[in-house]
């Protein structure tokens, strides 16, 4: 045992313990390389001269509005459905449980693309529910703003399903169970002791779909089509506009990238909690 240990001074550090070996230091950096110079270019590019008449031009403002107006409403539906979803899966117990959340999570690893068929076959005209919507109601959702909203829900739902059931975990029970024991119904103690308590999670959860829903395209496109003023949101202008109008494609795509920034800046204090 050296001096320095005897008098109760800080271990030493083994030599080198401070650097990075360079078999790990070379792939990290061309790991970093990859995923930042990709959007270093998309900043480069950007004709920022032209970017203000490029935003307001009518096609690209529509997409926006759209995009923000579709979005909102996935998310507000995904709050109305998601979260007592996620009380059940977290507070209750029943046979599959694990089986239906796995469902839940599905979209998760979906191919968007395939939610879109699936969203097809369930709610189309000749879908198994569509045909009945469509004889009863006169309902019609595929190729409209109403499937926009439907198809980016599907994706965006279980984000928050996850986070809410995340934070009602970790939540105590105990304050649900004294408000049942003063007479309180389980509705009740849900409404004014559990909903306060996760409001954090909630709130990160619905962020998470709403920036999901404003970023969606493969479900999309497959149940909504790409029809401008109607189904054509921010990504599928995108698609559209690189083909024709590169400008514009930067432009919108600078500003999904901007809204990605501002949820993570968001989010920022939630990601270091959690570390």
């Amino acid at each position: 045992m050296s001096a320095e240990s005897r008098a109760g001074g800080p271990p030493r550090r083994p030599k080198g313990s401070r650097g990075v070996p360079l078999p790990l230091l070379v792939p990290a950096l061309l790991g970093l390389a990859f995923l930042l110079v990709p959007l270093i270019a998309l900043l480069l590019r950007t004709p920022w001269r032209g970017l203000p008449e490029q935003l307001t031009s009518p096609g690209v403002w529509e997409a926006l509005r759209l995009s923000l107006i579709c979005a909102t409403a996935a998310t507000a539906l995904s709050l109305v459905l998601g979260v007592p979803l996620a009380w059940l899966l977290a507070r209750t117990e029943f046979p599959g449980r694990g089986l239906v959340r796995a469902l839940v999570t599905l979209p998760l690893v979906l191919p968007p693309v395939v939610g879109g068929v699936a969203l097809l076959l369930a709610l189309g005209r000749n879908g198994v529910v569509g045909r009945w919507l469509d004889a009863w109601f006169g309902i019609t959702l595929p190729f409209t703003t109403t499937g926009v909203v439907l198809a980016e829900t599907f994706v965006a739902m279980p984000f928050l399903v996850i986070s809410v059931e995340g934070t009602l975990r970790a939540a105590d029970p105990r304050y649900e169970e004294a408000a049942t024991t003063l007479g309180a119904s389980r509705f009740t103690a849900f409404r004014r002791v559990t909903l306060p308590l996760i409001a954090p999670g909630i709130a990160a959860g619905a962020v998470l779909a709403w920036a999901r829903a404003l970023g969606e395209f493969g479900a999309t496109i497959t149940f909504a089509g790409n029809f401008p003023g109607r189904t054509q949101t921010m990504p599928l202008a995108v698609y559209l506009a690189l083909q024709n109008d590169p400008a514009a494609a930067i432009a919108l795509s600078l500003v999904l990238l901007t809204v990605s920034i501002a949820v993570l800046a968001g989010l920022r204090d939630r990601w270091m909690r959690a570390t």
